[in-house]
């Protein structure tokens, strides 16, 4: 009932809009008979009595609109001939799917619009006041159908035009120049416009029709044959705009611009702005001329939301200063790694609560609560998780600062408006009123409605998938000249993109071959995204918001991981486009606990899924020889790498050293000096992983559960000691190396960005796990995450401790194990 008010809301105010249009129309439309006067002395006139004069006029301003808007649908068919026939050459400009996607029922609506054209043009050219032709109108409104096809059909279309002119120069140079002709007694034989541009007008023609058929309707007598028909063709309109106002214009117009432009949406989300040295949420539009930053108004009950414009800079004044001219950021403090991981693990337990209460048909209350607090949670997560500098700058004033989470995000933000700059712009101030209508359309104009958190969607959305995906990314083609390339991968995790792996850079190609495959840890992702970059070598290029240099993207793509395509055990070959550049890759999903099921090694002689006794015992070492070999590597060259153990190494690179480390081959210390530091550390890692049981053990997982979740410090000191003791020596020697050596990398935490709280993530759930069996009796997947890292964190945090100190002290009492 709400969104048919708003729909009639929006109707009624772009009525009383329309009725301006149309007498302004009308003065340029056919020429009335002699003495039908100007619109002032026909609106006397109406007021007179003559509404059948009035009916004229309208009739002709909206026929000489409706020939500019034949014309349009002309120049929109007129490239779809020779098109088609390119598509069954060898070199074909689009594929006829593609051609079908964009063009898709523009035939239809323009024979619908010409046949009604051809017959309501004589009669108000030859009018009198016994003219009929409210069935033409009645006809008209029936066959909206086939707008609704469109309309569904809209964004894809626009999406579809768009990736073609990306990887198409000569689609592109089509699209962006369409001759439109001018109407028959215009001086401009033609005009130029874009096919975005009249791939819009058909959606904006519905509004149109619907809002005629109301001005005829107030100036046809109610005993007039026409009147019924009107009736019933503005019943069929009005149902039909209501019933698709949300989806039919995505892009509403707010004002016009200082040219006389129509002023569109192009843009907008959620950015985290830093003002006055803090983090700000707030919601960004980017209009055709104008990029303005707003905060949504806090209102009291049963007002409607509205925004409060914080800045704004018309686009002819936006610059971006290039890294080395920018100033250096105002003083922010990160967020500590550990707090934004402890967020994450309150989120997934908060998700296990309510899914549990759901389960059990809990009280709504309840559920509403742990919602509230999983949305403080996230919301903080989304304020202060983002690292990356995205800095505006107004040539007439001050710079602006946002922190994006995604190299992919700010690229976006940064192309959108370069696009839009390519135009005729002029600069301008707002007038405090004119400032007021455009950030009161923001309102209805959006398109992203809620800010980004998993606590905002509906119960019936895809909770996304939880598990590793596998990707390989082969090769790419379309670069015009030979350059240093390389990719990295990004997934959706907690509401934001996050960079998961990174290929080597393939040195001066125009034709990369990587054929690198990467282990993804998702958690609730729905995209994959792959980002293509030129390395710079220039360490004059340095920003100075984070101190690296500045690489070139080439290219980036995005796709949608569905469950159905990815969850199947075979490959799953795909290709991305990215402005004219194709990546090709392959990618299969396996769920997480399909992935640590601990299956033993069959061949005794190896050391990956065979017991860490039996390989210590053979080897006649105290910690096994990989474990030692992989951590002195890491010690040695590694332990400074941005992100070392959280980035993925190449998968290929990570089973070459595990066949190399199974056959115990002399080439293993060599090998290793060539090896990638990610993919030694991913070997690390996947030797944890094999084991046949987990390294603290399935019979003591139950109790490090309950010794965590212990309150008094010293009864949890002494039962987590005692845990340590209970261990088989070579599990607790080799968990005791590990823990110096993950000691010592967090130490270069400022320079590695690896605290105790990232590292105690990643190995944590590897290190203690539990059996199969247990997993059906234990905790939810999150909160199970949660006291698991906690365990690892808590020895982490832990002074040192030594294997001959914990086997001498005496237990001050007994804990059962």
């Amino acid at each position: 009932m709400e969104e048919e008010e708003e729909a009639i809301g929006l109707l009624d105010k772009v009525l009383e809009d329309e009725d301006v249009f149309l007498l302004e129309e009308c003065e340029l439309g056919t020429p009335t008979s002699p003495g039908s006067g100007s619109p002032f002395l026909v609106a006397v006139k109406v007021e007179a009595g003559k509404g059948l004069e009035m009916r004229k006029l309208v009739l002709s301003g909206f026929l000489a609109s409706e020939e500019i808007y034949i014309n349009q649908l002309e120049a929109l068919l007129l490239p779809m001939k020779p098109l088609k026939a390119t598509a069954t050459t060898s070199q074909p400009v689009l594929t006829i799917q593609q051609i079908e996607t964009i063009f898709y029922k523009i035939q239809d609506i323009y024979e619908i619009h010409k046949e009604f054209y051809d017959n309501l043009c004589p009669k108000v050219q030859q009018w009198d006041s016994q003219v009929t032709m409210g069935h033409l109108f009645q006809k008209l409104a029936s066959q909206l159908g086939v707008y609704k096809a469109f309309v569904d059909n809209y964004k894809v279309a626009l999406e579809t035009a768009e990736k073609c002119s990306q990887s198409n120069n000569q689609f592109q140079k089509i699209s962006e120049e369409l001759k439109v002709k001018g109407p028959k007694d215009s001086k401009d034989s033609h005009t130029s416009v874009t096919m975005e541009a009249l791939l819009y007008k058909p959606i904006d023609r519905v509004t149109r029709s619907t809002l005629v058929l109301h001005d005829l309707l107030k100036h046809t007598p109610v005993d007039h044959p026409d009147y019924p028909l009107l009736q019933d063709a503005l019943r069929i309109s009005q149902n039909f705009l209501s019933s698709i106002n949300e989806d039919i214009d995505p892009r509403r117009t707010a004002v016009t611009t200082p040219k006389g432009e129509t002023r569109q949406l192009v843009k907008d989300g959620f950015l985290v702005e830093v003002s006055e040295s803090s983090r700000k949420l707030r919601h960004v539009f980017l209009f055709t001329d104008v990029l303005l930053c707003a905060k949504l108004k806090k209102t009291s009950g049963g007002k409607h939301q509205q925004y409060d414009c914080k800045w704004y800079i018309p686009l002819a004044d936006l610059v971006f200063p290039s890294p080395e001219e920018s100033e250096a950021s105002p003083q922010v403090h990160p967020f500590p790694d550990h707090e934004l991981e402890d967020m994450k693990m309150k989120i997934s337990a908060l998700k296990s609560e309510i899914q549990k209460e759901k389960a059990n048909k809990g009280q709504s209350r309840a559920i509403e609560r742990l919602k509230k607090k999983m949305f403080e949670n996230e919301f903080l997560l989304l304020l202060n998780s983002p690292t990356i500098p995205f800095r505006i700058h107004n040539r007439n004033g001050k710079s602006y600062l946002f922190l994006l989470s995604s190299d992919y995000e700010r690229s976006e933000w940064r192309e959108a408006i370069q696009k839009l700059q390519k135009k005729d712009l002029q600069a301008f101030v707002l007038s405090s009123v004119e400032l007021q209508v455009l950030t009161g359309s923001c309102f209805k104009l959006r398109t992203v409605h809620n800010i980004p958190v998993t606590s905002n969607k509906d119960d019936d959305e895809s909770p996304g998938l939880y598990g590793f995906l596998h990707v390989i990314v082969h090769s790419a083609k379309g670069f015009k000249q030979s350059a240093n390339l390389y990719c990295t991968l990004e997934v959706d995790s907690f509401g934001y993109f996050v960079s998961k792996a990174k290929t080597r850079v393939f040195r001066d190609t125009a034709e990369p071959k990587w054929d690198e495959e990467f282990e993804i840890e998702l958690e609730g992702s729905q995209s994959l995204r792959i980002l293509c970059y030129e390395k710079c070598y220039d360490k004059t290029k340095v920003n100075k918001d984070n101190n690296e240099i500045v690489d070139k993207i080439m290219g980036k793509g995005q796709i949608q991981l569905d469950p159905q395509t990815v969850e199947t055990k075979n490959w799953h070959t795909d290709v991305i486009e990215m402005n004219g550049i194709k990546v090709e890759f392959s990618m299969k999903f396996t769920s997480r606990d399909m992935s640590l099921k601990r299956t033993p090694s069959k061949k005794q002689t190896g050391v990956f899924g065979v017991k860490i006794s039996v390989v210590t015992k053979r080897e006649r070492s105290k910690v096994p020889y990989i474990v030692r070999q992989c951590v002195e590597e890491v010690e040695k060259r590694g332990i400074e790498e941005v992100g070392i153990y959280r980035i993925s190494g190449v998968a290929t690179d990570i089973q070459a050293l595990k066949a190399v480390f199974d056959a115990n081959n002399k080439d293993i210390l060599l090998m290793l000096s060539d090896m990638d530091i990610n993919a030694i550390a991913g070997t690390l890692k996947l030797y944890f992983r094999e084991l046949p049981e987990p390294l603290l053990t399935d019979r003591l997982y139950p109790a490090f559960m309950e010794g965590i979740a212990l309150s008094d410090p010293a009864a949890k000191e002494n039962c987590m000691m005692h845990l340590l003791r209970s261990l088989p020596d070579p599990n607790l020697i080799t968990f005791l190396f590990l823990l110096e050596h993950l000691k010592r990398v967090a130490e270069k935490e400022p320079i590695n960005k690896m605290s105790l709280h990232n590292l105690a993530t990643v190995f944590g759930p590897t290190l203690l796990r539990p059996s199969e069996v247990e997993r059906a009796h234990s905790l939810t997947s999150g909160l199970r995450r949660m006291a698991q890292v906690q365990v690892l964190l808590y020895y982490l945090q832990h002074p040192p401790i030594s294997f001959a100190e914990l086997k001498r002290n005496t237990l001050y009492f007994s804990t059962d194990v």
